[in-house]
């Protein structure tokens, strides 16, 4: 069995992505953070980075890695609103800051977890509602809503405007999907069953991030690419 690179104990991810899906994924969160900053600073005055720190991890997601799991309105909404609460209801419930803070993050994970929303960003956004001092402990339950719920509608917004701009980028990736409805019998025949990539999971019992669409849009290109036509270098002899 052979030993593994430094580059894959450190995690180094293989990403040949071009440097212009790299610029864009910038502008994108550029102009995310901007416009929710300025709202949160009308709302919470200067602990506003507390809040932006929930934001900004979120909007890496949404720019970033438009089409994968995580990204996608259901973890962004569902992820958030409800470790806010948990988060909440831990600060009121828990006199200890330290048992609170912890219990508000490992909860959300857990019920993130069972109500298929996971959004890594949600648990700074529990831990927020417990750690973020006076200004914060002061709204109670009302930092649902202002600013998670309406920090929310705006990143949401714009990433929705913003990646519309590029076809290969619309969100949420159900529009994506659309676009990709007519698969011609080639392609259909490259494609894995829902009921294999489900059980694959259930073997690797971990979750994945990445969607069931852009995992067979890599197996059917991986294909393509193996399949095509080998081309005869000059010079060559082929063997009888």
């Amino acid at each position: 069995m052979s030993l593994p690179s430094f580059a894959d104990l450190i995690g180094i991810e293989l990403n040949p992505s071009s440097h212009a899906e790299k610029l864009i994924s910038g502008i994108g969160g550029f102009l995310a953070i901007y416009v929710i900053y300025h709202i949160s600073q009308m709302a919470l005055g200067d602990d506003a980075f507390l809040i932006v720190a929930s934001m900004g991890a979120a909007t890496v997601l949404l720019f970033a890695v438009p089409h994968g799991p995580l990204s996608q309105p259901w973890p962004l909404f569902g992820g958030n609103l409800l470790s806010a609460f948990i988060g909440v209801s831990c600060a009121q419930l828990i006199p200890d800051i330290y048992v609170a803070a912890a219990a508000a993050v490992g909860i959300s994970v857990t019920a993130m977890y069972y109500l298929k929303c996971i959004h890594p960003p949600a648990g700074a956004t529990a831990l927020a509602a417990v750690v973020s001092g006076p200004a914060v402990n002061a709204l109670g339950f009302q930092y649902i809503i202002t600013p998670v719920l309406i920090n929310l509608l705006t990143i949401f917004s714009i990433a929705l405007l913003f990646n519309f701009c590029f076809k290969w980028r619309r969100y949420p990736a159900g529009l994506a999907k659309v676009e990709q409805r007519t698969i011609t019998p080639e392609a259909s025949q490259n494609r894995l069953s829902h009921q294999a990539i489900e059980h694959a999971l259930r073997q690797i019992d971990s979750f994945i991030d990445v969607s069931e669409d852009d995992l067979n849009q890599i197996y059917r290109l991986a294909n393509e690419f193996d399949n095509r036509p080998k081309v005869k270098q000059p010079g060559t002899v082929s063997k009888v």
